[in-house]
């Protein structure tokens, strides 16, 4: 298993201790660098991205400001020099936090966190039953959800509300965790914010889907992949 990992700090000597650790640690991939977090969002909202070594000190916006704004954040491992920000860090849901200057032995020790919270969310997956239900932790209760009650799945921040035909459920998730579960055959995502049963879509008018009233955006880049899914072999034409 490799874990693709992307390293945001603004000093480059930073940058560069990193990426040697990265290189000696077998399943840890780099996915890429940047000295300042804006030149990343686009590269993380593709959802390539596994894990972030990500600095909080750094000009125009902090790492944890920055974190604060992703829809989707992957795991994230703090890298600072200032121990202050912990308590932040792990208010945000940090596998761990890293102060400069940083050693392999600490440095690999929140690499191996990564690696088992991926370890263990493949077994989970693995592991679940093959039927036509599943269970979700929501309003502190776990729920039922049966797969042919799904609407559509919404990401929203560090959480997804998954809506049914008679309910909405608002569940500590993360987006990828839900797709990857999913069964491909029966869910579409149409836009990285958006998952859609493929049986409950009512009707496309351009870029939107209609699930009852309600219009799901489909993203232009994903577009001619999702109409070619729902579609296939279901178009009569002349």
């Amino acid at each position: 298993m490799k874990i693709n990992c992307l390293i945001i700090d603004d000093e480059p000597l930073a940058r560069k201790g990193l990426k040697e650790y990265v290189a000696d640690v077998d399943f840890l991939q780099l996915a890429g660098e940047f000295d300042t977090p804006l030149k990343a969002a686009e590269l993380i909202s593709r959802g390539d991205v596994q894990l972030l070594f990500l600095d909080i000190e750094m000009p125009r916006i902090t790492g944890l400001e920055f974190f604060r704004t992703l829809q989707q954040p992957p795991p994230v491992i703090f890298t600072t020099a200032y121990p202050q920000y912990a308590l932040e860090g792990f208010e945000v849901n940090a596998l761990d936090y890293l102060v400069k200057p940083i050693s392999f032995d600490r440095f690999l020790k929140a690499a191996l966190k990564a690696k088992e919270y991926y370890e263990v969310r493949e077994k989970n997956v693995v592991e679940a039953a093959p039927s036509d239900f599943f269970f979700i932790k929501a309003d502190s209760k776990l729920v039922k959800i049966f797969y042919d009650e799904i609407l559509f799945i919404e990401a929203l921040q560090n959480y997804v509300t998954i809506h049914t035909t008679d309910k909405k459920y608002m569940t500590y998730l993360t987006f990828r965790s839900v797709e990857e579960y999913l069964p491909a055959e029966q869910f579409i995502k149409v836009h990285k914010s958006y998952i859609v049963a493929a049986s409950k879509i009512d009707s496309i008018e351009g870029n939107d889907i209609l699930v009852g009233q309600r219009h799901i955006p489909v993203s232009r880049s994903q577009k001619d992949e999702v109409m070619e899914k729902l579609l296939k072999n279901r178009f009569l034409k002349r």
